[in-house]
């Protein structure tokens, strides 16, 4: 029905009932408690503010729903495409910069349109270059670096970010060495207590909401942010001001170099486009371009390192404060002036990227909320994408795309299994490229289906997608009305939230699995592990690794592919000789052939028949058992005329049995099947056996007449000695 395959929402209303309506209304309204917090919890793990997380469970989850296959599928932020998002955009803006917001919507846009592409040319099937070892790898190492990457707001500390992940551990655990903000620090465990208690004593109510409420309501009355703003002679530290201004000489220098940078890389890529299609190389102008830019470059970098040493510098004083009214001095905490009396507390400047405003100077006394949420919705537009940024984020897109869509996927087959729903990978696939698409409109970042919350509709009873609409009307009212109530949200309450969510993906026996499955599974599998931990934030440089792996392994098996020679069992059925240490006869080699006939193996099976004829020196006939060619080129049908020209020509017999249609029809269209000819091929393997056993046994130029106890017509072990040894 055509209607129904452009809108695949009109199917939800037949039969649709006002019960259904109900469960629909609370299983929408469920998904929506535990959608709130955790989509805020999520952006700030995409490098975004946390109300963009909002924005993105606005228009996605209700777009899903209308145009993919699943009627239980949740769609939103979620951890693993919310670090690929960061870990993508990193290198080209500053995170929660205005830049860095506008390539994140920008990325989304791309997704949506790769996603809507694949599904719209039925190309599904591209996710299964994606092998389950490389995925349980990839994830396995996310779930660890997702975690890993809260640890600073669980124990309320400040690092810059490393260039790899493990650095920025580090960095951290040092940092924790030197302070730990125990109000911080109970906030998050006491999340994390609430959830896990309330998960497993009371699964049914939704224990991230739960957990948010009583921590924001302690938050607001505890006072639990205590962020003063003062001017910088309020500071009593000798050389204060020197350190503040030398911080913010570097930190303008590199915005010059930067600005400069981007200057020069806009006439360069200009330049490139004029001369695209010429002759000779690039211009003398366009390499002296190119050479500004690197040295740009190079200065950007030693002031970065500068910059970070003076910023940790500035995160180590901690001050202990004087008050008088609304008016505060702050001291050095090791070196209080005898006969002053502080407040106690444990004060700290803070310091982000940009140069510190000596007029304005924040200094925390307490621990970080979410603060300020804007009240209302976000500007619907369209995303400004050019053809420059298409190719840029492209790459990064395609990754974030097919794993994205893998989740969504494996999320709603697994519910299918149990409503016994139908689900179209290539709707499912438009489904969440238009989710991605009109959310990237609303000011959304690259978003997929949520395990966690999928199964929250599900247990809370949905019967179509009207729930997921119902759960974007929430998100759209909290918008409206209630963002102020978010404001007191402490972040590691947030940094909580991300850890319990990514628990799940931990799967230890997905490795042993693999193992057991084929080794070399499980070797691909560790290795995509290994290789995802050891380049995050970086986390493509696993993916792909896992990739050339799996593609590696799979050429291999496809250039050497199984040649069995069978001899009979003792259940009479013809099995490898080798497998099953049977012995074979001299006079006839029953050769089968496990895979596609083409390219990159076809000189493979001419040495195996090679091999079989050096291993039998009294060999009068082989039989070639075509049951597992399912397909054959031009250069395996070459080869194989080639096999029969030998054999011929050393006087030996050639037959094929159980030939499948389209490798027969390549032989008859190459005339192959006339060189071999129709006497010499058979239905079956059991019939061309029994007539190649009367041709050969019975022939009087052996030198012995006939084969006594032939192991083609009784089963016969092959003879092994005490080391195993044939």
């Amino acid at each position: 029905m055509f209607p129904a395959k452009v809108f695949p929402f009109i199917l939800w209303f037949k039969g649709y009932k006002g019960e259904s309506f109900k469960l629909d209304l609370v299983a929408g309204i469920t998904v929506a408690m535990v959608l709130i917090p955790q989509s805020m919890a999520y952006a700030q793990l995409a490098g975004l503010p946390a109300y963009y997380g909002l924005y993105a469970a606005f228009l996605p989850p209700m777009v899903a729903a209308l145009f993919g296959s699943s009627r239980q599928l949740g769609t939103g932020p979620v951890a693993v495409v919310s670090l690929m998002s960061a870990a993508s955009l990193e290198p080209l803006a500053t995170a929660g910069s205005p830049e860095f917001i506008a390539y994140s919507i920008v990325l989304a846009l791309v997704v949506g349109i790769f996603q809507f592409s694949l599904g719209v040319l039925r190309l599904g099937m591209v996710v299964n270059f994606l092998s389950h070892p490389v995925i349980n790898g990839f994830t396995n190492a996310a779930a660890i670096i997702i975690a890993s990457s809260q640890f600073s707001k669980f124990f309320g500390v400040y690092v810059d970010k490393a260039p790899h992940h493990y650095e920025t551990m580090m960095r951290v655990a040092r940092a924790v060495m030197d302070y730990t903000h125990i109000p911080t620090l109970m906030y998050a465990i006491s999340a994390v207590t609430i959830m896990a208690l309330l998960k497993k004593f009371a699964p049914k109510v939704p224990n991230v909401l739960v957990a948010v409420l009583i921590t924001t309501v302690i938050s607001y009355f505890t006072g639990f942010n205590n962020d003063v703003t003062v001017e910088i002679s309020a500071v009593k530290l000798p050389g204060f001001s020197e350190q503040i201004q030398e911080f913010n000489q570097v930190t303008t220098l590199i915005e010059t170099y930067g600005s400069k940078r981007a200057e020069i890389g806009n006439t360069a890529d200009r330049l490139r486009s004029t001369e695209k299609g010429g002759h000779g190389g690039p211009s003398v102008k366009l390499i002296r371009l190119e050479s500004e830019i690197a040295i740009l470059t190079n200065h950007m970098d030693h002031a970065k390192e500068e910059a970070h040493l003076l910023r940790k510098a500035l995160r180590h004083l901690k001050f202990e404060a004087v008050t008088d009214g609304d008016n505060y001095t702050f001291y050095p905490k090791d070196n209080i002036p005898a006969g002053i009396e502080t407040d106690g507390k444990t004060w700290r400047l803070k310091v982000k990227n940009k140069p510190l405003n000596s007029s304005k100077l924040l200094m925390m006394g307490g621990g970080a909320i979410v603060g300020e949420v804007p009240e209302g919705l976000p500007t619907i537009a369209i995303p400004e994408l050019t053809l420059k940024s298409f190719f840029k984020l492209l790459p990064t897109a395609i990754i974030i795309s097919l794993l994205g869509f893998m989740e969504a996927i494996a999320i709603a087959k697994a519910m299918a299994a149990k409503t016994g729903q139908k689900i179209d990978a290539n709707q499912e696939l438009i489904g969440q490229g238009l989710a991605n698409i009109f959310g990237s409109f609303g000011s959304s970042y690259a978003v997929s289906g949520s395990f966690s919350r999928s199964a929250v509709n599900l247990s809370a009873g949905a019967v179509s997608g009207v729930s997921s609409v119902i759960t974007s009307i929430v998100v759209v009212i909290t918008l409206l009305f209630f963002t102020h109530l978010l404001y007191h949200l402490p972040q590691a309450t947030l940094a909580a939230v991300i850890m319990m969510a990514v628990i799940g993906l931990v799967n230890i026996k997905g490795f042993v699995h693999a193992w057991h499955a084929q080794k070399y599974d499980g070797i691909i599998s560790v290795l995509s592990f290994v290789v995802t931990l050891y380049f995050a934030p970086h986390l493509d440089k696993g993916i792909m690794v896992g990739f050339v792996l799996s593609m590696g392994v799979f050429l291999y098996k496809s250039m050497r592919p199984v040649v069995a020679e069978l001899s009979l069992q003792e259940d009479k059925v013809l099995k490898s000789a080798e497998h099953y240490h049977l012995k074979g006869c001299r006079h006839i080699s029953v050769v089968r052939f496990d895979g596609a006939l083409f390219f990159a193996n076809a000189s493979y099976l001419d040495e195996q028949v090679a091999k079989f004829r050096t291993e039998h020196p009294q060999l009068r006939y082989i039989l070639l058992d075509a049951s597992g060619i399912n397909d054959m080129d031009a250069s395996g049908e070459e080869a194989l005329s080639l096999i029969v020209d030998r054999l011929r020509a050393a006087k030996l017999g050639f037959a094929m049995s159980s030939i499948k249609g389209q490798v027969m029809a390549v032989m008859e269209r190459t005339h192959l099947l006339d060189k071999i000819g129709m006497e010499n091929l058979y239905p079956d393997t059991k019939s061309a056996v029994a007539d190649i056993i009367k041709k050969v046994h019975t022939n009087t130029d052996l030198p012995e007449k006939g084969c006594k106890n032939c192991p083609l017509t009784m089963y016969i072990p092959a003879y092994r000695d005490r080391d195993g040894h044939h």
